[in-house]
């Protein structure tokens, strides 16, 4: 994942495509900001590619948000930017997975996981991370999960 992020990282400086660039800095520096982070905690190795696409949807979610405020706040150019840099993020998360399939994983984790009430949405959820990281929004899936563990 650092690779690909490092080549891209490259390619856009060859490129002198200014606005790519800036966006693949922003994703470098969050890398690296948790990157410390978890070294000051004793770990070596720094943050796993789980991790760092977990970072990658954050960003894209933390754009969303942005993006949507300013167009409630009539600055279009300002929504449109980070919707550009929402485009440059996604290119290194995989693809996300549609309603449908979303049901799809939840049921299937509900019965690999044997649950059967509300008290196991936590292994339920705990399934869904271990397979689906970075292909599923968790705070849609979790109130779905629990309509399904009630219902």
């Amino acid at each position: 994942m650092r690779d690909a992020i490092k080549t891209a990282l490259n390619q856009a400086m060859k490129n002198k495509d200014s606005k790519r660039l800036s966006t693949l800095r922003l994703i470098n520096a969050a890398i690296k900001d948790r990157d410390i982070a978890v070294r000051v905690e004793g770990n070596d190795v720094g943050v796993s590619d789980d991790e760092v696409m977990a970072i990658l949807g954050k960003m894209v979610k933390q754009r969303q948000e942005s993006a949507r405020v300013y167009e409630e706040g009539g600055r279009l150019d300002l929504a449109e930017r980070e919707r550009s840099e929402i485009e440059v993020i996604e290119e290194f998360l995989p693809r996300q997975l549609d309603g449908e399939e979303v049901d799809e994983a939840i049921d299937t984790a509900i019965r690999e996981t044997g649950a059967e009430s509300i008290r196991d949405m936590g292994k339920v959820m705990a399934a869904l991370k271990a397979k689906y990281t970075g292909q599923i929004d968790f705070g849609a899936a979790g109130p779905k999960v629990k309509a399904a563990l009630t219902g």
